[in-house]
């Protein structure tokens, strides 16, 4: 596939052209290549030296990050960064990146995502962002615990996952905002939801939490945003030529 053609196919998947002004990130492509073909495609959470090392050695002519290069500020190109370009334009891997448009997607998003996982029922969107509603919330097929939750996700709460367990003993209700909105839990709140699903902790809501009666469980920011990636990597499968292949470099965090 041209490059150009899967830089418009994208485009339209994931509506980046509505996040131009919302999204610090630079959706879309960020560096190009000398070949305009595209036949194989990494996917990977992170843009770092190791996940384009390891799509080099897949072979990859492209790769499609969550987390890409360029947050809307010039970045000097030394040190890490122009190392991490140099691997780039050594192997002629194009990147794309699509942040805020794959956390919001109704269908391939992280959030969507999770929420199909889980069996969520009655599913809408849940929790606005820079203008934007990225989460979603729906109900459970069932009243489920914790623990239930965590093995339907194939979650080990030994395994970085942390949980403030203020809500009722069995959940029915669910709000799920990927990645770093801890701070969200407000949103699940107000909503008089039992359960708020995200990636990381934090300090700041526990309180809000103890006080209200709700359970917040924090998957791990990396975990929670693995979930658009293979979606996405099923449709362009489906509806184009390119093979794909997931880069999984997980942080623990």
């Amino acid at each position: 596939m041209n490059i150009r053609d899967f830089s418009q196919w994208l485009n339209e998947q994931l509506n980046l052209s509505e996040f131009s002004s919302s999204d610090a990130s630079m959706n879309g492509m960020q560096v190009s290549r000398r070949s305009r073909e595209i036949s194989r495609l990494a996917l990977a959470v992170d843009a770092c030296a190791e996940v384009f090392q390891r799509s080099a050695d897949q072979d990859a002519d492209a790769l499609l990050v969550h987390h890409g290069l360029f947050w809307g500020k010039p970045v000097a190109v030394t040190g890490g960064h122009y190392q991490r370009l140099s691997l780039l334009l050594h192997h002629d891997i194009a990147l794309f990146a699509a942040h805020l448009p794959l956390d919001a997607h109704p269908e391939v998003g992280n959030n969507a995502a999770i929420a199909a996982a889980l069996g969520l029922k009655d599913t809408e969107p849940f929790g606005e962002y820079h203008g934007h509603m990225i989460g979603c919330r729906g109900n459970l097929p069932r009243p489920m615990t914790v623990s239930e939750i965590l093995e339907q996700l194939e979650w080990d709460q030994e395994d970085d996952v942390c949980v403030l367990p203020f809500g009722p003993d069995r959940h029915t209700s669910v709000g799920i905002i990927s990645g770093g909105a801890a701070k969200s839990v407000q949103d699940a709140i107000d909503a008089g939801l039992d359960l708020f699903i995200t990636g990381e902790n934090s300090h700041q809501v526990y309180h809000d939490c103890l006080e209200t009666g709700i359970t917040m469980i924090a998957g791990g920011h990396y975990r929670t945003e693995v979930y658009g990636l293979q979606k996405l990597a099923e449709r362009i499968e489906a509806e184009t030529d390119i093979t794909t292949v997931f880069v999984d470099v997980p942080t623990g965090l």
